[in-house]
């Protein structure tokens, strides 16, 4: 029998979730959750789920006796029903990011302390497989001191913000820029193990898409500081013409440098070590770990999601901390938050609070 009765709400980006739940000899897909009736059916019936087990109403779905939600519904809904979950006595792993707010922020972690339950970020780009080679290249001291890093996340799905042609606003047209910035700082914060106590930010422009005062601002980027002293530039952009689309990630330290391509997600790095060359020279920027099977790609971002499930069941059933547990998600969430109250005030250097 399967040890864990998982419930996903949000079938749209959980469905790539899904997929690895069932996927899984320890798990079983037993509910869904959603407002769509046509992505619930579908969903429904690709799991083999009768209808009595796929809800539109989500307090009937945490009660239908789970053992795990998976939280991937649009980030505004992240902190109730994380919160709810928990309250039912659920494990979480939610969607990034861990809520669209502070005060919703505040609510996941003291729901977290008020119940013992168990919650984890789903951050997957830090599982990315050029992510754990940077990290062992940095905890064996290769890059010496790490002082300065660069992220960027530059995603043009204007569509998904406002649709011109109906007038409708998504949920995306409230979502700063920066509010999305787990994909950039989350991979940083793990190699580094540091986190962000001040940050400052510009970026109120509104050259592309003008009818979405928030969502639609042209681009944000934020200088943060952390408590070892150093920076992280972090640009972000929902509308820019980029195309491909791209994530950036750069490192900088007393003895080298490790950089991705700017080309796209599949083009060679940079590298360059003081102490073993003379300069700079390509390397590989991996996404999927190539020692997983062709079924871990399933989540839809080479490995990175099956080594999150894998890493979210293996902490359960440990009774271990899991690697973006509460502090870690809201050390990932947070400075983004911060950051466009910084440049909605012109750029003031604002402190990012630690919520636990």
């Amino acid at each position: 029998m399967a040890q864990w009765r998982v419930g996903l709400v949000g079938v749209g980006r959980g469905s790539g979730y899904g997929k690895l739940f069932a996927d899984e000899l320890r798990c079983e897909v037993t509910a869904v959750c959603d407002i769509s009736p046509e992505a619930l059916e579908r969903f429904g019936r690709e799991l083999n789920l009768p209808a009595s087990q796929c809800f539109a109403d989500y307090g009937e779905f945490v009660a239908s006796g789970l053992d795990i939600v998976f939280v991937g519904t649009p980030m505004p809904f992240h902190a109730e029903q994380t919160v709810a979950a928990l309250e039912a006595g659920c494990a979480v792993l939610s969607e990034v990011t861990a809520a669209s707010d502070i005060e919703g922020c505040k609510q996941i972690v003291e729901a977290v302390k008020r119940t013992g339950g168990f919650y984890m970020l789903a951050e997957n780009c830090i599982y990315w497989h050029f992510v754990s080679q940077w990290k062992e290249l940095v905890d064996a001291g290769k890059l010496g001191e790490i002082f300065y890093a660069e992220a960027e996340y530059l995603h043009p799905i204007p569509q998904l913000v406002y649709d011109r042609a109906t007038g409708q606003k998504k949920w995306r047209f409230t979502r700063a820029p920066l509010h999305y910035c787990t994909h950039s700082l989350g991979p940083i914060l793990d190699i580094t193990g540091d986190r962000v106590v001040r940050v400052s930010a510009v970026g109120q422009g509104h050259r592309m898409l003008p009818e979405a005062p928030i969502g639609g601002i042209d681009i944000q980027v934020a200088i943060m500081e952390t408590q070892r002293g150093m920076l992280i530039k972090l640009l972000r952009s929902s509308v820019i013409p980029r195309h491909p689309p791209i994530h950036f990630y750069g490192l900088h330290g007393t003895k080298g440098y490790l950089e991705t391509d700017r080309g796209g997600p599949v083009g060679p790095g940079r590298m360059y070590l003081v102490d073993e060359m003379e300069r700079d020279q390509p390397m590989d920027v991996p996404w999927s770990d190539p020692s997983l099977p062709e079924s871990a790609r399933a989540g839809g971002h080479g490995t990175a999601e099956y080594s999150l499930v894998q890493d979210f069941l293996r902490s359960l059933e440990r009774k271990e901390t899991p690697r973006i547990d509460v502090v870690r998600g809201m050390d990932m969430t947070v400075p983004g938050l911060i950051a466009h109250e910084s440049a909605m005030r012109g750029g003031e250097w604002l402190e990012v609070p630690r919520l636990v």
